[in-house]
């Protein structure tokens, strides 16, 4: 399959099916290109984008992570 033909497919599912593929695959996805040079300063923006289209509040999120940072420090 083309590059084109499965993102034909994945755009093809339900709400559900991309809720419940993401949510599946993304970690697998990630383990062979997490630790390419640039490749997360690549995808940061495109995660900063889908948070701010989904209406998340910015500085909430950043209050999350600071607290989700410290309880794995301890």
């Amino acid at each position: 399959m083309t590059t084109e033909e499965i993102k034909s497919a994945l755009l093809g599912l339900s709400k559900e099916e991309k809720q419940a593929f993401i949510l599946e695959t993304l970690p697998d996805l990630t383990k062979d290109v997490i630790n390419e040079p640039g490749f997360m300063m690549q995808l940061f923006p495109v995660f900063l984008g889908i948070l701010k289209e989904s209406g998340v509040d910015l500085q909430q999120l950043l209050q999350m992570m600071t607290m989700m940072g410290n309880q794995s420090e301890r």
